[in-house]
């Protein structure tokens, strides 16, 4: 396992309050305990946050640096990598691992909110993954094994 997969494990088991402090790290960038607090809602105290951030540290998805008498804090992980991480999470939990019934389930809540963009961007991305399905069957089928050498007589 490498160290990548560690973070990506480490990424995909994050509390609700871990979760926060992630989505205020992504949204500025780095922060100090106390910028942590105040931009996460309903804070816990300035302890609590400072353990949760030791924690984070210790799963290896923020990092640190002194800034005088205090710590700035930042994510390790990209914003994307932790994305898919946590959809990979919400899939295999409420969908049974299918995309489909994800994309289902979105399109159901917000049918009546989708501009027509939206609706030609997701049809796009359909038929990009149409055709990535397709091309990869005809790759698969393209390929033959190779012959066997004739034994000569």
């Amino acid at each position: 396992m490498t160290s990548n997969d560690i973070e990506k494990a480490a990424a995909s088991q994050l509390s609700r309050r871990e979760r926060q402090i992630m989505d205020a790290l992504f949204e500025a960038g780095e922060l100090s305990a106390q910028d942590v607090r105040e931009a996460i809602p309903d804070a816990p105290s300035y302890s609590a946050v400072r353990a949760l951030l030791a924690k984070l540290v210790e799963k290896q998805i923020v990092d640190f640096r002194e800034e005088g008498p205090r710590y700035i804090y930042f994510p390790r992980i990209a914003q994307e990598e932790a994305r898919t991480s946590a959809l990979q999470k919400l899939l295999k939990t409420f969908f049974g691992g299918s995309t489909a019934a994800a994309v289902n389930a979105l399109l159901g809540m917000n049918k009546d909110k989708l501009s027509a963009d939206e609706i030609v961007q997701l049809q796009q991305a359909i038929d990009e993954a149409a055709n990535v399905e397709v091309n990869s069957s005809a790759v698969h089928s393209t390929v033959k094994e190779p012959s066997s050498p004739k034994k000569s007589q």
